[in-house]
């Protein structure tokens, strides 16, 4: 159905200055748009450009109700006028495309056509599909929590977008939890040259959402500047008065390639190239202005002129801007962590009752929580009546830090992390502490997520700092095989842009939250589950205390052997040098990392040169565990401190079974430990 919005704007209503303006924002739009493939046959940049051309109008829209400071805006790849209208300059575009240093987006490192303006809320986005829908949503949810109800989240994106899950999961989060944010569809028909009937059975693809409460969907011709602004005015002033989202489908025409990597000719006929140029919003607003006598050609020369002298103007600059030195890869990667100055090396002597780590984790988010009034939780199952997840880490806190703090989210991982990123947005005093899934295994669906916020610090040169800290119960020993026993740092701690910890005892799983909730920055947390309850892993804790990243300890002080393990396998490790000590074998030194991104590389290096010896010891699979980077490490510090091959145990090759044989043959224990170790000794 065609949207009824209020006429506020026409060709005849709206003021000579203003349409005069809207003229000078789209010839600039063009302007820019044009020049841009000028670039990469020169060689200078603009390697990626994804033509704005065709969604001048509801671009020119979303740029005119946006608020620099007050709103929030999400473009996407294509949102050059969007951009422009929202006030960024031809020098920031040009700065932007051919990714110099004083690109306010990132300084050059992102992707050319990804427009930002962090200062202006204009948020830089990634290149993944419509992902930024969900952080609209987090940061919809934090205007929500604070009652910023004048503000709204204007989201950007082409209508292939609607085809991921969790553009999906984003729209139904708002709807449910009733966030202030607009989603803007710009409908091209193609998703590169995939054309739209194979992407939905809906002509209109936001027909795919009518279904859902909570949410006001409204159609526009986004080839015509007076409707795009009347719909974007009432998307906007709905979605405020009502504190609700809005979908709006604003219907366009691609008159160019989807990028300069495309070729459209290859699968668009003559007549539909015609087609899309005799719609060119541009040309229809200039024959609009001229129609009408709301101007004249004298005067629109006099605007194009104008603007040919500001973009050769902004192109000299951009000629001669400074590009980003090589060195700089290594700055912002993420922000430097809270230091502790009572316990720098994460050691106490605390003599009181022991905890166990279960009470440990629940004791320090309660103490956090009261520390710091802008601190969240949320996850699957984790806030219901006595119950706090599925293993009551987060139990009484929704009594007393209430609903709007302590809250459940929908069983969809994506949603839990990317609402995350969002909510973060909104000032620096908050901290997130997210349940990323039931149980590690079940992470998977955040994936993408997840790797979109490890670079958020980095791609946007420090301008934002996604302080969040992502707990998963991890591991097994507990019987519960598939998707409820696997541990996965190997594949995590691949990734810069995020620190891993893993805990062994309750005392330094305290000191570790603490730590991470105070710090800057993304943490994995990762808890060993089969430890949560174990009095082995029970420990006297001081309240304050405080255990810093990158410090491992030494559990076990030895001379003829080094084992270096962390979480499950630490109390195996110890068991089996213990018995090898009373058996009067050896004596062997057991590190626990604690931290294994940053790793402790000093800690193990003073071990290797006293023992000469060294052991891996980790619960995940040996093949592509992270035991390989460990001994990658040793041969490349400390190769010769070396008297025998390091030498690594985890887990077999194969996944954990459910029935207790499987899971007993498959994962390491200490006997498996204690054969290992007596036989390096002997080497």
């Amino acid at each position: 159905m065609k949207s009824k919005s209020p006429i506020i704007h026409s060709i005849k209503k709206s003021d000579k200055k203003t349409l005069l303006e809207w003229y000078r924002l789209l010839y600039l739009g063009r302007t820019l748009d044009e020049k841009a493939p000028n670039y990469l046959k020169q060689a200078i940049g603009w390697s990626y450009h994804a033509p704005a051309a065709g969604h001048d109008a509801i671009q020119l829209a979303m740029g005119h109700v946006f608020r620099k400071n007050k709103d929030h805006l999400f473009p996407y790849y294509r949102d050059l006028v969007t951009s422009v209208a929202a006030g960024m300059s031809a020098e920031e575009i040009i700065y932007n495309g051919i990714s110099k240093d004083i690109d306010v987006a990132g300084g050059g490192r992102h992707m050319s056509n990804h427009f930002a303006k962090p200062e202006w809320n204009i948020h830089n986005v990634s290149s993944c599909t419509g992902n930024h829908t969900l952080h609209a949503a987090g940061l919809g949810r934090a205007l929500k929590t604070y009652k910023e109800k004048d503000s709204v989240i204007i989201s950007s994106q082409g209508e292939s977008s609607l085809s991921e899950g969790y553009v999906y999961e984003a729209i139904n989060g708002a709807s449910n939890e009733e966030l202030p944010v607009v989603f803007v569809v710009q409908d091209n028909g193609y998703g590169i040259s995939v054309p739209k009937e194979d992407q939905t059975a809906n002509r209109k693809v936001v027909k795919n959402f009518e279904g859902i409460k909570n949410i006001k969907i409204l159609y526009c011709n986004g080839k015509d500047v007076f409707d795009s602004v009347n719909t974007m005015i009432e998307a906007v002033e709905w979605s405020k008065e009502n504190q609700k989202p809005v979908l709006v489908h604003a219907n366009c025409v691609r008159i160019g390639s989807h990028s300069n990597s495309d070729r459209h000719e290859l699968y668009r006929d003559k007549n539909e190239l015609d087609y899309v140029k005799e719609y060119d919003p541009l040309a229809k607003f200039r024959r609009m202005l001229l129609r009408y006598k709301r101007t004249d050609e004298q005067e629109l020369k006099k605007v194009e002129e104008d603007v040919a002298k500001e973009v050769k103007e902004a192109h000299k600059k951009g000629l001669k801007a400074p590009d980003p030195k090589p060195e700089s890869i290594f700055d912002y990667v993420i922000p430097e962590p809270y230091i502790s100055e009572k316990y720098p090396k994460g050691i106490h002597n605390h003599d009181g009752d022991k905890k166990k780590m279960i009470e440990a984790l629940n004791e320090t988010l309660k103490a956090e929580f009261r520390n710091n009034p802008d601190t969240y939780l949320w996850g699957q199952d984790i806030a219901n009546r006595d119950k706090g997840g599925i293993f009551n880490v987060s139990k009484g806190m929704q009594q007393e830090f209430g609903k709007h703090r302590v809250f459940n989210a929908p069983i969809a991982e994506d949603y839990i992390m990317g609402t995350a990123n969002g909510m973060s947005r909104y000032n620096k005093k908050i901290r997130i502490v997210v349940e990323g899934a039931e149980f590690a295994d079940y992470f998977w669906p955040a994936m993408e997520q997840f790797v979109e916020t490890t670079h958020e610090y980095w791609r946007t040169k420090g301008q934002f700092s996604p302080n969040i800290t992502v707990r998963l119960a991890s591991g097994g020993y507990i019987g519960g095989g598939l998707y409820h026993s696997q541990t996965i740092e190997g594949a995590l701690t691949t990734f810069p842009g995020v620190r891993v910890v893993y805990p062994s005892f309750a005392d330094d799983a305290a000191g570790l939250l603490r730590t991470s909730m105070k710090s800057e920055g993304m943490t994995l947390f990762l808890e060993p589950k089969a430890l949560y309850n174990s009095p082995k892993a029970a420990t006297p804790i001081p309240d304050d205390f405080e255990v810093p990243f990158g410090k491992a300890k030494v559990r076990r002080t030895g001379k003829d052997m080094t084992i270096i393990t962390y979480g499950n396998t630490t109390h195996f490790s110890i068991e089996a040098a213990s018995k090898l000590a009373d058996e009067g074998e050896g004596e062997i030194e057991v590190i626990d990392l604690r931290s294994l991104s940053p790793l402790d590389e000093e800690t193990i290096l003073k071990s290797i040169e006293k023992t000469s010896k060294v052991m891996i010891v980790h619960e995940d699979k040996v093949f592509g565990g992270f035991g390989g980077e460990v001994a990658a490490k040793i041969a490349e510090i400390g190769f010769e401190l070396l008297d025998a091959p390091v030498k690594r145990i985890g887990s077999e090759y194969t996944p954990v079974g459910f029935n207790k044989n499987l899971e007993q043959a498959t994962l390491p224990n200490t006997n498996k430990i204690y054969k290992a170790a007596k036989e390096l000794l002997s080497y």
